[in-house]
């Protein structure tokens, strides 16, 4: 029974090392820039699991004590090695894997945000992100130090030695630190979170993804934008706390101003009453007025605030609300024309 458990554990381990090796190895095949090497590394993934299952074999003919040479041999030395450092090393390889393939399932089971886009939500959202980032990489380290201690390293002049290395590369990753103080503080003043619509520069969209590192935002033609957290100078915000959408629509000049303010104001009420669409808006709307003379026209503006993100569906309502109810009223919608005026007609005196 000892024997046929100690056969089932060691298969087991090798197919776990065998197959998360070949996996690594063809996930590092799919990052070179071309598609040759691909074979390559799946041959390597190959080799991979030959290594393994040779270890596997030649510890079990080890274990159950068969007179096979050399397999006997090299059981022999991989079971004084595993006694020695090995078996550590193979629990700190499994712990560390666990953890980080366990940390997205403890953080998933967090209560998830949903609904309105609040600054809570945003927030939640942000650190969630965070943590998961800094947490993966801690247990990285951590888990890189006990390996390379129980593989008999010491650890104290390593760190040591990092500590000199990252001091002369500190000057050479300058921006990278930008990179991470820059989070911090981003992070640390809630400017902007996952989820919010942002303008970074010439780069506007909504933020997908945010750590100490970096923002990527995804625009409105689902194109996906990495920008580096030193780059962030200045940003806009478009969805924090409340927004504010401006429509402005233009009447002819022929039109009493008066009667259209009236027409407007009913409309902007009807549209504020909506069942449909009134828990959209944080307060009531404002018919501001004669915002310009133009060209063509005479400009009315109106301000509605609403809440975060809501701007956009407000406008395009309104507008698609207020363009039926001028055609209904009579009230013309001007377009770009113009008048050619050739002055005061040539008159000459007679005589001359």
């Amino acid at each position: 029974m000892a024997a046929l458990l100690q056969v089932v554990l060691t298969l087991i381990l090798a197919w776990l090392l065998g197959r998360y090796g070949a996996r690594a190895l063809n996930a590092l095949g799919r990052l070179t820039p071309t598609e040759r090497d691909d074979g390559l590394f799946r041959l390597l993934g190959l080799l991979w699991w030959g290594v393994v299952l040779l270890l596997a074999l030649s510890y079990l003919v080890h274990a159950l004590g068969l007179p096979h040479e050399p397999w006997a041999s090299w059981g022999r030395a991989l079971a004084g090695w595993l006694g020695a450092r090995g078996l550590a090393a193979l629990a700190v390889l499994g712990l560390t894997f666990l953890g980080f393939r366990l940390l997205p399932l403890l953080l998933a089971r967090l209560p998830e945000p949903e609904g309105e886009l609040t600054r809570e939500a945003v927030r939640r959202r942000t650190l969630r992100a965070v943590a998961e980032s800094v947490l993966k990489g801690s247990l990285l380290v951590v888990g890189g130090l006990f390996l390379l201690s129980n593989l008999g390293l010491n650890i104290t002049a390593l760190l040591a030695g990092a500590g000199v290395a990252g001091l002369a590369l500190s000057f050479a990753a300058q921006n990278l630190i930008r990179d991470f103080l820059n989070g911090f503080f981003i992070l640390l003043e809630d400017q902007y979170g996952v989820g919010d619509i942002v303008q970074i520069g010439n780069v506007g969209g909504q933020v997908e993804r945010f750590t100490l590192r970096l923002t990527v935002l995804r625009d409105l033609e689902g194109r996906v934008h990495f920008l580096p957290n030193s780059e962030v100078r200045q940003v806009t915000v478009l969805t924090q706390e409340w927004s504010r959408a401006v429509v402005d629509v233009a009447v002819a000049y022929k039109e009493d101003l008066d009667r259209v303010l009236a027409v407007f104001r009913d409309e902007v009420e009807r549209f504020h009453q909506d069942p449909e669409w009134q828990e959209r808006f944080t307060e009531p709307p404002e018919v501001l007025g004669v915002q310009q003379l133009g060209e063509s026209g005479v400009v009315i503006r109106v301000l509605f605030s609403t809440k975060p993100a809501q701007q956009w569906p407000v406008a395009r309502e309104f507008r698609r609300r207020i363009k039926n109810r001028l055609d209904r009223e009579g009230i013309e919608i001007p377009f770009p024309h113009q008048k050619l005026y050739f002055g005061e007609p040539l008159q000459l005196a007679k005589g001359v």
